[in-house]
């Protein structure tokens, strides 16, 4: 699973580098997160525009990867492709999640 990561001014943006987050890449996917995310603002975006394939495996991962920042930081979500945007949406995972249709929309909404 690669990963790449950035920060811009107050906010981290970690970037999925793969088309699939899913049982088989699910515990890297975390691994990674966790890594990337161990130090640094306490806002952080994850760019998902390059991942067209999420099962319930790299959801949890996801999840996981809030529940690691949690309480004092926050994880938002960017980029959506339709294909995992219904997957966020079918399992009300919208309600937990700032989702943002872009990047950009993600950085503006959040620098506000």
């Amino acid at each position: 699973m690669e990963l790449s990561s950035k920060t811009e001014g107050q906010v981290h943006i970690v970037t999925v580098l793969s088309t699939r987050i899913d049982a088989a890449v699910a515990i890297e996917f975390k691994d990674a997160m966790r890594a990337e995310t161990d130090n640094g603002p306490d806002l952080v975006v994850l760019d998902l525009s390059s991942v067209a394939f999420i099962d319930s495996s790299g959801l949890g991962a996801i999840v996981a990867a809030m529940k690691h920042l949690a309480p004092q930081r926050k994880l938002a979500l960017a980029g959506l492709t339709p294909p995992v945007d219904k997957v966020f949406r079918l399992t009300r995972m919208d309600s937990v999640f700032s989702l943002f249709p872009t990047l950009d929309d993600a950085r503006s909404a959040l620098a506000a």
